[in-house]
């Protein structure tokens, strides 16, 4: 059987109201897509201590404090992700690439011309639904 992976995942949201996508470098699962900033969450932190270490690690942002958005679970035919999606307005610090990957801030009705890891596909329409 193959091991479910949690994930916590930022939905980062700026005064613009845009959003903060990242680029998966090639070699990695779903490689060479966009994403919304996140990662594996350990088996000793919750997912808000996952999402606000890795939103430092990732893309030097500092959480304030995010809101629960939903949560996905999906089947990839290579892995099971648990996707644990939170809003974050509250942050600071200067958005950048910290693993030398691609970062763009995209407005939220922009977000169509993007191609996401099927997992994402629920979170675009939520966001579209709760934003426009």
């Amino acid at each position: 059987m193959q091991k479910r992976v949690h994930v916590a995942v930022g939905v980062i949201i700026d005064n613009q109201q845009q959003i903060l996508l990242a680029l998966r470098h090639g070699h990695l699962h779903q490689g060479g897509k966009w994403e919304f900033p996140g990662g594996k969450v350990e088996s000793d932190e919750t997912v808000t201590q996952a999402l606000v270490r890795e939103l430092a690690e990732e893309v030097n942002l500092q959480v304030g404090s995010s809101i629960p958005f939903m949560k996905i679970s999906h089947d990839y035919p290579d892995k099971h992700v648990l996707l644990d999606i939170h809003l974050v307005t509250d942050f600071t610090g200067e958005a950048k690439g910290m693993e030398s990957q691609q970062i763009a801030w995209v407005n939220i009705n922009e977000l169509a011309q993007y191609e996401f890891p099927e997992a994402n596909k629920p979170i675009l329409d939520k966001l579209l639904q709760h934003y426009s």
